[in-house]
């Protein structure tokens, strides 16, 4: 591995080359001096912590930025996109780390959007991705429409779109994160088609195990500038994530390392025998169908007691995101009832629920988490405005001033209090997030769905210092995430759903593994039912 000295040369011509590449959003440089060459027939991974400049450099490559400073070179000549769809035209495709879908209209409408002109020939299309799903393992439903997905789906969607188009530069960024792990296996192996076939692949993943089994050659950022390269790198991981954390690859906790791919470091269990159980959110009875009858969450019944933090697992689109939309106010149950402690909350508008004490973090921040054209401060003290403003009038002096110390206390990365929300990494978006919803006055239960999706190795370490902090604290913690691993480091009790219902539950051991897997695949375990605790 070599450092800050760019990246070994080799006889394949680049099909794009970066050189001394800058960029300044303001005062802030998101980019400095970076120079690297993506060469036809090769996956090049791009490492680096949330901020680092990972999407900014992606952006720059498919023309929604344009460089200050440096040049870029496709297929040997001068290259400056003056947009995405000059981009495109060039045969560079890119998945962005959020979404670019229409919510209220199909997959194949969406797909062929900007892509036609006149009459939409949707039987054609919805053929060629009947293909994609056959060829690459990614199906989908034409017809559905982009609202009723999955974000797992969702995410499929944003790949086909690329894929459509034949790309000869493919560029995803993060698409992994919000990925099952069969899909995540199929990603892989269209990447390795995609690089077969002559063209080049960008992948911007946090996952060692990924880059172990796809990267050519990595190249880690760290506050925008190159800090190391790789040709090797499934034989250079250690030195590539020290070179990403500066930091000792060995201090890293179970959750952290679980995110990165490698072995979870033990951690000793919490002794919770002599608590004295206090029952805060008992769910009952929880059922929801959707317009067209289908039951999506079946009969959800569980109790989650102070201080106790409860994993919920099982593959995405088993009810994991009516549960956690019911919870916050966002979707009303068909059958059940709600409480935290004596108070009923059942069919409680979202204000009224986080005014009781319970603090949301959806798995889709940009849809529902947040105001993105809004600033960071507003954001952070989204539910609390009232606190800073007078005579109607909002005190932004003192609303940045205690944005600012909340940026510092959860290392939410930016410009600064002010800076627009949709200006920060989604790293750095979904921390504060969480900042904004730990840190509520009153905080009874925190309900989390995939609060580390997205997020680099050294903030999955501390959203679950912060989570293990609240439940120190007797907050109820009720955490939603497809990563098992994280579960069975970071929860006491974990519960599995399957098609809507609870297949069963046990304790968060890791011996427990394989019955909870089966669980997933929808196997139930006799052995470990009955401890669900409703």
């Amino acid at each position: 591995m070599s450092t800050t000295s760019g990246i070994e040369t080799a006889s394949v011509e680049p099909l794009l080359s970066l050189e001394a590449i800058t960029k300044r959003f303001g005062s802030f440089a998101a980019l400095s001096d970076v120079s690297l060459e993506l060469r036809p027939g090769e996956i090049h991974c791009i490492l680096g912590e949330n901020g680092a400049g990972k999407s900014t450099l992606c952006n720059l490559i498919f023309g929604v930025h344009r460089p200050d400073g440096g040049a870029m070179r496709f297929r040997g000549v001068p290259f400056q996109p003056s947009g995405p769809a000059d981009a495109l035209g060039h045969g560079i495709a890119m998945v962005h780390q959020h979404f670019s879908l229409v919510p209220d209209m199909t997959v194949v409408d969406n797909v062929l959007l900007g892509r036609e002109r006149g009459v939409l020939n949707r039987r054609q299309c919805a053929a060629q991705l009947e293909k994609l799903a056959v060829d690459y393992g990614l199906p989908l439903d034409p017809d559905a429409k982009i609202e009723d997905l999955s974000v797992g789906e969702r995410q499929r969607v944003e790949i086909v779109k690329c894929l459509i188009r034949d790309p000869s530069l493919f560029v995803l960024d993060e698409p992994t994160a919000v990925l099952l792990p069969d899909e995540i296996a199929a990603l892989l192996d269209v990447c390795r088609r995609v690089a077969s076939s002559g063209r080049a692949v960008v992948l911007v993943t946090h996952k060692l195990a990924e880059i172990k089994k796809i990267a050519d050659r990595v190249t880690v950022l760290r506050g925008g500038r190159v800090v190391a390269t790789s040709a090797t790198p499934a034989a250079d991981i250690d030195a590539l994530v020290r070179a990403m954390i500066q930091g000792n690859v060995e201090a890293l906790d179970s959750s952290a390392a679980s995110v990165l791919g490698l072995a979870p470091v033990p951690r000793a269990r919490r002794d919770r025998s002599a608590i004295v159980k206090t029952e805060a959110l008992q769910i009952d009875g929880l059922t929801v169908r959707d317009s067209q009858g289908v039951t999506r969450l079946d009969n959800f019944t569980l109790t989650v007691d102070r201080g106790e933090i409860v994993g919920v697992a099982g593959v995405e689109g088993n009810g994991q995101s009516e549960l956690t939309a019911v919870l916050s106010g966002m979707m009303a149950a068909t059958e059940g009832r709600i409480h935290l402690g004596e108070a009923e909350l059942t069919g409680l508008a979202p204000k009224a629920i986080t005014a009781a004490g319970i603090g949301i973090v959806p798995e889709d921040r940009h849809a529902v988490g947040c105001v993105t054209g809004m600033s960071l401060a507003e954001n952070i003290y989204l539910n609390r405005l009232d606190e800073f403003t007078r005579f109607g009038f909002l005190k932004r002096s003192a609303l940045q001033r205690e944005a600012a110390a909340m940026m510092q206390r959860f290392d939410v990365r930016a410009r600064g209090p002010a800076a627009t929300f949709s200006s920060l990494s989604g790293g750095n978006q979904q921390k504060a997030v969480l900042a904004r919803e730990i840190t509520l006055p009153n905080l009874t239960c925190l309900v989390a769905a995939q609060p580390t999706r997205g997020l680099d190795v050294g903030a999955v370490a501390a959203v679950y210092d912060h989570i293990r902090a609240a439940s120190a604290r007797g907050v109820a913690i009720l955490l939603v995430s497809s990563e098992l691993d994280e579960l069975l480091s970071v929860a006491d009790r974990i519960v599995v759903l399957y098609r809507g219902r609870i297949m069963g539950a046990c304790a968060a051991d890791p011996a427990r593994r394989e019955d909870i897997g089966a669980m997933m695949a929808g196997h139930a375990q006799e052995h470990v039912q009955g401890n669900v605790h409703a």
